[in-house]
């Protein structure tokens, strides 16, 4: 079963009582600014599979997410890829380096949290109160900020929005969950032409 991950409803706010900086594995996903497809276009295909060619702004992006995980000794990068417009990528902490991140328990999950079905929620940076350092949100924030500054620097667009302000992210809840997510992933660029991220199926 191929993971869908516009089931269920976007929301404007996290999980209610959720700790974001908890031992776990998050799939995130972030879009470009107006969705304009920034880093990079797709060449012809392989094996019946797109290619993607990614440019300077792509290559920013793919290096500062890889970056987030020298930089902070409790993430591990698992599946990630650059689409032309957004990223996609699992961040797993886990701040014990003894790989309890990946034992599922119903502890991970928030009171409010709904547990049939997924759910793919807007986080904007209303509602995240006082930062908790090595949280999702503060992870995301400054892969944003780094992968902003990148590009204006080499743009020398100062100022110029990058990203749009929100981002989605989904609290991988088992090992099977885990593993469709991992396949959604690998075959999003597969799927580029029926993604509702792409302007040119969706008009954006």
């Amino acid at each position: 079963m191929i993971y869908d991950p516009n089931a269920g409803h976007r929301r404007s706010s996290r999980l209610p009582q959720y700790d974001y900086s908890q031992n776990g594995a998050y799939f995130i996903t972030i879009c470009t600014f107006n969705h304009e497809p920034i880093f990079g276009h797709y060449a012809g295909a392989r094996r019946a599979v797109p290619l993607l060619v990614l440019n300077e702004p792509g290559r920013f992006a793919q290096e500062q997410w890889l970056k987030t995980a020298v930089l902070r000794q409790n993430v591990t990068l698992d599946r990630f890829t650059v689409m032309p417009n957004h990223i996609h990528g699992i961040i797993i902490l886990d701040s014990l380096h003894d790989g309890t991140a990946l034992h599922w328990g119903t502890a991970r999950r928030a009171p409010t949290e709904i547990p049939n079905g997924y759910e793919r929620r807007a986080l904007t940076p209303e509602g995240f109160g006082k930062p908790l350092a090595d949280s999702i949100p503060t992870i995301v924030r400054a892969y944003k900020s780094a992968v902003t500054k990148c590009i204006n620097e080499s743009r020398k667009t100062p100022g110029a929005p990058v990203w749009q302000r929100n981002y989605y992210e989904h609290v991988v809840r088992d090992e099977d969950d885990l593993n469709r997510i991992r396949e959604y992933i690998e075959y999003n660029p597969v799927r580029w032409e029926e993604d509702e991220e792409n302007p040119s199926r969706t008009g954006k």
